[in-house]
């Protein structure tokens, strides 16, 4: 359902009664007493007012962080509820034998300073695997998490669950539904191993919208396929992938419990949201200097453009080219024919745009001529979209990437030390 949003700044704060914090409280020690790592956040907090209904997706890996275990298992106890998220990066507590723990104590000290129970308040985690998360910087930060709460500090939380991230992520907007003014915001990390199953890295989503639990579980688990999952940077599952989607119910709309007009309204306004979330994921992709947009269009059904699309935006050889700008259009058929749908290869037609124009590079699966030097211009852009057509029907469906660049492999070569 297309509709018209504005968009607003706040980020988890946008929407009405949601406060953030963010510090630095030494989880990841300073490299050679390096003076400007404090003024790099490693754990936030973020609340709503009120118990707000929760939904969420989690990785499909088999190695699932405790903080997801933990998480889970608290949303199950209060019913999808919630009232408050602390999240911390640098260390992923995942594998850990003292994970779970870990979790569970991070949980209790923002109840205990809260003054609220334990089952509502989740909890996440992002940075190095393997490695045993120090509990007492954070219970030495909590307190002041706390105590510094404000409606206006998303951008301390955003900056917090930042690793290897070069910008922070952040989108909202603003939307009505019947006559009542309702507001979706969401903050996002992630810049490697990102290849989601079910999430992706770490995102989290406030609403003030009136949303029964069920409903927004659905409408996450239905826009969830069409966002994260068709973003990939490097092919790796992470095994700390979560979306949590929280709703206060504070703009006072009438509570959606069924489908109908205003469910799709808000599933409109949560796909803006993620897909914009999405992109920014997939812009700054580790190393990247382009993003790569694939549209596969007139397909049979939506499955078949989306697994073409992602096809097409996973294969490392086509991202190499990009950052090569070398127009290497072979490439993009090689990966639309390895892709596990169902269509005529003789059918298909692809192009190549960016803002300094378009070229059609494969025309009934056959290459076509076309200007090298035109091509060269086209992929200078820092933002390069792949279209493939494949002519068979009417459906469509978008992935994003980035090109392979070797500053990834720097990045990735001394992650852990």
């Amino acid at each position: 359902m297309k509709l018209d949003f504005t968009y607003i700044d706040g980020g988890i704060c946008a929407a009405q009664g949601y406060k953030a914090s963010g510090t630095y409280c030494g989880i990841k020690k300073p490299a050679n007493d390096s003076p400007d790592i404090k003024h790099k956040n490693d754990i936030c907090l973020f609340t709503s007012d009120v118990p707000a209904n929760t939904a969420a997706v989690y990785t499909q890996n088999k190695v699932k962080g405790a903080p997801l275990l933990v998480t889970k298992a608290n949303l199950e106890k209060s019913g999808n509820k919630a009232l408050a998220v602390i999240a911390n990066s640098k260390n992923a507590n995942t594998c850990n034998a003292d994970g779970v723990e870990k979790a569970e104590r991070m949980c209790e000290l923002v109840a205990d300073e809260m003054g609220i129970n334990t089952e509502d308040v989740l909890v996440a985690s992002t940075g190095v695997i393997g490695q045993v998360l120090p509990i007492e910087p954070i219970e030495a930060a909590v307190p002041g998490l706390v105590k510094s709460l404000d409606y206006g500090k998303n951008l301390e939380a955003a900056t917090a669950i930042m690793t290897t991230d070069t910008v922070k992520k952040e989108f909202a907007v603003e939307f009505k539904i019947g006559g009542t003014t309702c507001r979706i915001g969401g903050m996002a990390k992630g810049s490697g191993m990102i290849h989601p199953n079910m999430a992706t890295t770490l995102n989290f989503i406030t609403t003030d919208c009136a949303i029964s639990a069920e409903m927004l579980q659905k409408a996450l688990s239905d826009i969830v396929q069409i966002t994260y999952n068709c973003l990939s940077i490097d092919g790796d599952t992470s095994t700390n992938d979560m979306v949590l989607l929280m709703a206060n119910g504070l703009a006072c709309n009438d509570e959606i419990t069924c489908d109908g007009e205003a469910y799709e309204i808000f599933k409109s306004a949560l796909c803006e949201v993620m897909a914009n979330l999405t992109k920014m994921l997939a812009k700054d992709g580790e190393g990247a200097t382009k993003l790569l947009v694939c549209t596969c269009w007139g397909a049979k059904d939506v499955e078949a453009a989306r697994t073409v699309a992602k096809s097409v935006v996973c294969s490392n050889l086509l991202k190499c080219a990009i950052f090569g700008e070398d127009a290497n259009w072979g490439r993009i058929l090689c990966a639309v024919g390895y892709a596990d749908a169902e269509f005529d290869i003789n059918k298909v037609d692809v192009d190549i745009t960016s803002e300094f124009g378009t070229i059609k590079v494969c025309e009934n699966g056959a290459g076509v001529d076309f200007s090298e030097e035109k091509a060269a211009e086209i992929l200078k852009s820092d933002e390069i979209a792949v279209n493939v057509y494949l002519n068979e029907g009417e459906r469509c469906a978008t992935a994003w990437g980035c090109d392979l660049t070797y500053d990834y492999v720097k990045i990735n070569g001394d992650y852990r030390t």
